[in-house]
């Protein structure tokens, strides 16, 4: 019987709704992450963390560039859909912004706060890489690969300033 109840519920969205809709979703979170970038920088008291902030706000026009590209292929308008996971996300960056302003261990939080941004982006890039394959669409996981591999790579430098002394500069100031 609960059988016949789902079948009756059914109906023919697929694979290719399902990617347009985390389509929608990374386009919104990309212009969302646009808007924060220049907060996130003006706040850090690291110049290194400040440029790598403004070098990934650089590379965030590209993926949006990308994902408009990506919209055009499928005959579809660049149209973002609302993210709350991004945007809880982002919210949580601000507070940090906020509550740690002229702490010592603002930049250590604002990495952090940047790394929860680009695993989020790094998921969800790779489930649409993996759909657009599925579904024959090499072009289109091309664009998504490229975005991908500078998300990665932002992801990388990130820890790179965490292990290369925010982290550090954030416990020696509290001890």
């Amino acid at each position: 019987m609960a059988t016949a109840k789902k079948s009756a519920k059914a109906t023919t969205k697929g694979l290719e709704d399902l990617f347009l809709d985390g389509l929608k979703d990374l386009y919104y979170a990309e212009k969302k992450i646009l808007r924060a970038l220049p907060k996130m920088a003006k706040g850090a008291e690291s110049e290194k963390v400040t440029a790598a902030f403004e070098k990934h706000r650089v590379e965030t026009e590209a993926h949006v560039d990308r994902l408009e590209e990506v919209f055009e292929k499928f005959g579809k308008a660049a149209r973002g859909k609302t993210c709350p996971a991004i945007d809880g996300i982002i919210e949580e960056g601000s507070e940090i912004l906020e509550d740690y302003e002229g702490a010592p261990a603002l930049d250590a939080g604002l990495v952090a706060a940047a790394q929860a941004v680009e695993h989020y982006e790094i998921a969800r890039y790779g489930t649409l890489i993996a759909w657009a394959e599925q579904m024959g669409k090499a072009d289109v996981a091309a664009l998504l690969k490229a975005t991908l591999k500078e998300e990665v790579a932002t992801d990388e430098a990130l820890t790179g300033l965490g292990e290369g002394g925010v982290n550090q500069r954030a416990l020696q100031a509290a001890a």
